[in-house]
């Protein structure tokens, strides 16, 4: 019989400081000092501006993590950081860990007390400018592979105009206008990630096809006239009755043909892990 240890639990309670390491490093630069070239501990400390003593701590974090590889003396990054974290073209990661430090970290200290009087603890609606750029930024890039699979898979060429509700910065939009030239969106949020939304989709070709309305999906009407209604990553911050309410809201602007793509994070109905693919 296999004895029984408490390793599981250790490594679930101990998995903080793991994450706290690796969005440290990112916003040290340990990762783009690093994509300049293998370095020594002198030399990182150097590009990243920092003390050599808590350098060394941070690097050794990472090898010990498997973000980072070590040769002798010198350091460099492994082909995740590399690929994710070094600011190279492609998918860019950095946003992200900078949303969970700074936005998604902190909400968590206050579960406790959410679970003991079910009041709610979400701030979304109060972010000053930095905290709302920190969101739209990391939540952009959380979706990006996400907007990219429904921008080629669903069939897009039969509708003329979208509403993407509560769409971020447009993400969405821009990767299904990219690929249908003859398509119009409107994004429809609250005023402060519209402000974001707006610098977004300036440097982009697709954002002058794009309108950009305030409004709150709870209180304020949807803009009417367009024939397939996007949802993405909405239903899982609502609860059940702000669900069935937006959906009712949704069907009520709807015009015949109208389709509505609900786009989420799902949870089994058995509460149990979905398969690996």
């Amino acid at each position: 019989m296999a004895e029984i240890t408490p390793d599981p639990i250790m490594r679930i309670v101990m998995g903080f400081m793991a994450a706290k390491h690796l969005f440290v490093a990112s916003e040290i630069g340990l990762f783009t000092g690093l994509a300049q070239g293998p370095a020594t501990l002198d030399e990182l400390a150097a590009r990243c501006g920092i003390p050599r003593r808590t350098a060394g701590i941070s690097v050794d974090a990472m090898v010990t993590l498997g973000i980072l590889e070590r040769d002798g003396e010198r350091y460099r990054n492994g082909e995740i950081a590399g690929a994710f974290l070094a600011g190279r073209p492609g998918p860019d990661l950095r946003p992200l860990l900078r949303f969970w430090d700074r936005i998604s970290y902190p909400g968590w200290l206050a579960l406790e007390g959410a679970v003991r009087t079910g009041a709610g603890q979400s701030k979304f609606s109060q972010f000053d400018a930095e905290e709302q750029q920190i969101f739209s930024a990391g939540v952009e890039a959380f979706t990006a592979a996400t907007a990219a699979a429904l921008a080629a898979n669903y069939d897009f060429s039969r509708h003329r105009q979208l509403l993407d509700i509560g769409g971020g910065t447009g993400s969405f939009l821009l990767a299904i206008l990219r690929r249908h030239v003859a398509l119009r969106g409107t994004l429809f949020e609250l005023p402060g990630a519209c402000a974001v939304a707006c610098l977004r989709l300036a440097r982009a070709p697709e954002g002058s096809r794009i309108d950009v309305v305030e409004g709150n999906l709870v209180s304020d009407p949807l803009p009417p006239g367009h024939d397939v209604l996007p949802v993405a990553n909405t239903v899982h911050v609502l609860s059940a009755a702000h669900n069935l309410e937006m959906l009712r809201k949704l069907r009520g602007a709807a015009v015949p043909g109208t389709h509505l793509l609900l786009v989420d994070l799902w949870t089994r109905a058995t509460r149990s892990p979905w398969p690996r693919r």
